[in-house]
């Protein structure tokens, strides 16, 4: 049985440190009502707790970074909700831009961002075009992104390439699948971190979780640290990771 490179162990380097890193950023809400705040409030102290973290993993050596910023489901929020949050959004593309830029980061972005409107996707294509040719960590934000869609949408793609003839059915196996995903070319997926408590994926990176190191804490997003990041990376140092092996 072959092993899909998605899920082989990673040659050489620290096996006590992730080269890939994924956080679901939950509790933002919870932390601004705990205060007696609005859940905007929240949410911007949220994203203090991102640049907290993304200097932290380029500190650490980690390669990749992949945030849960906004779900395909989110959109099920009150509209001024969502309001608050692409206008973060857009706050910290233009007061981080230029520090990610500096410190050679890659930004990318996978989902469908493309619904937010013309304005925002327009700011969000040019930090991924001045990032582009950077190659150090890379930051994936997973912007109107649910994992579901993702392996459907690849699905898809693959079915059409076997309709014009392009691939026989034979070919499609984990590698081609991979290859077919927005998180294509990045290294595997070697932690996930859900914050606030809860004990569920909520539909993210379902398939590059397969064999990831799954960590929930209690910990409020917006009180996740640099701190709080390296304890995620002892208690991963710690486990044994067989990949289905002995």
């Amino acid at each position: 049985m072959s092993t899909s490179p998605a899920f082989a162990p990673a040659a050489g380097g620290d096996p006590g440190m992730p080269r890939h890193v994924a956080i679901i950023m939950d509790g933002n809400g919870r932390w601004a009502k705990k205060r007696l705040l609005p859940r905007v409030a929240g949410h911007r102290a949220g994203v203090e707790a991102v640049r907290k973290v993304t200097r932290e993993a380029r500190a650490l050596g980690i390669e990749a970074l992949t945030l849960y910023a906004f779900s395909s489901e989110n959109w099920r929020r009150p509209d001024t909700e969502v309001t608050d949050l692409m206008a973060l959004l857009r706050t910290f593309i233009r007061s981080d831009l230029d520090e990610l830029a500096a410190e050679n980061v890659r930004l990318r972005v996978i989902g469908d961002y493309r619904r937010f409107g013309t304005d925002l996707t327009e700011m969000i294509d040019g930090a991924i075009a001045r990032t582009a040719a950077n190659s150090g960590a890379t930051l994936v934000i997973a912007l109107n992104y649910g994992a579901q869609a993702e392996i459907a949408a690849a699905a898809r793609r693959l079915a059409i390439r076997t309709a014009a003839g392009d691939i026989g059915a034979e070919a499609i196996d984990e590698a081609a699948i991979e290859a077919e995903l927005d998180t294509a070319g990045l290294p595997p997926l070697d932690l996930l971190i859900r914050t606030s408590g809860e004990r569920r994926l909520s539909n993210f990176l379902l398939w590059q979780a397969a064999y990831a190191e799954l960590l929930f804490v209690d910990t409020l997003w917006p009180d996740f640290d640099g701190a709080r990041l390296r304890e995620a990376i002892a208690s991963f140092a710690q486990r044994e990771r067989r990949f289905g092996g002995l």
